[in-house]
């Protein structure tokens, strides 16, 4: 009797294990179920979590980046418009990827380290992910689907950046050649710190 209720057991625990597993998978895929921004924990670039709830009623400009990319200078206007806007609630987030020809081959200390001391970043860098593909990360999952007056769909490059408003909502999207610096962008993030 004690061995048939131990197997009985063992049974309901595998499945809730199971049960448990494909959850976990499916939020890590970029669930449909996912309605905000918010609902996101990403580990920084020193391996913290994150959850981006804390960054509520702030601007954020998510943007893949890469080490040995033609577009790597692209973090020194990253930082000049940081510093430019954070004060007035801008928080830039540097998400590293290498899925671009292999441009981010480094580990997160490496990148960590290059960042720093090569273009004196201080905005928050969090930890290498894959931003398209089978494994693409939960959050650029969410990001290239959701609707967005310029363009949906997966990112083409090192650089691509993604504008969400105080709300959490996605404003705008920007290709790599439009420099954090542009017009185009300022104007954009000047008119999200304003709503």
């Amino acid at each position: 009797m004690k061995t048939r209720i131990s197997i009985v057991a063992c049974i309901v625990a595998a499945a809730c294990v199971c049960a448990w597993t494909l959850s976990a998978a499916a939020a890590d895929q970029g669930d449909k179920e996912v309605k905000s921004i918010y609902e996101f924990t990403k580990d920084d670039i020193k391996g913290k979590p994150v959850k981006l709830e804390k960054y509520k009623g702030k601007v954020l400009l998510i943007v893949n980046v890469a080490s040995k990319c033609g577009f790597t200078p692209q973090y020194k206007d990253l930082e000049a418009l940081y510093e430019k806007y954070k004060d007035k609630g801008l928080v830039v987030m540097g998400f590293p990827a290498n899925n671009f020809g292999g441009q981010e081959p480094g580990t997160n200390a490496e990148i960590l380290e290059f960042c720093t001391s090569t273009f004196d970043v201080s905005f928050p860098m969090f930890s290498k992910v894959s931003v398209k593909g089978d494994d693409i990360d939960s959050l650029f999952a969410y990001l290239t689907k959701d609707e967005n007056p310029d363009f949906t769909g997966e990112i083409k490059w090192n650089f691509e950046k993604f504008l969400i408003g105080k709300d959490g909502e996605l404003l705008h999207r920007f290709r790599s050649k439009s420099a954090p610096m542009d017009e185009a962008v300022v104007k954009a993030v000047e008119e999200a710190l304003k709503s």
